[in-house]
């Protein structure tokens, strides 16, 4: 008999927009997922802003709010 593995996931709000994601998914993650790695962003997570030092190291949990912006340049 085989063992199904279940992935457990969480569900996020990502500007205004719910997905799931797997639970064990970090902010830096997120963002190479979205293909916004590399750029300019600002990333606000229940109301509070998100240093971009800290990507590496904010878990993500079920019930999330965020909110991310991507800087354009123009002029």
């Amino acid at each position: 008999m085989s063992a199904i593995l279940k992935l457990k996931v969480i569900t996020v709000s990502i500007n205004g927009a719910a997905r799931q994601l797997p639970d064990s998914t970090g902010v830096a993650a997120l963002i190479e997922e979205m293909g916004l790695a590399g750029k300019r962003i600002a990333l606000e997570r229940n109301g509070e802003i998100v240093p971009r030092s800290s990507f590496l190291t904010q878990q993500l949990a079920d019930g999330d709010k965020l909110e991310v912006v991507v800087a354009v340049g123009g002029g």
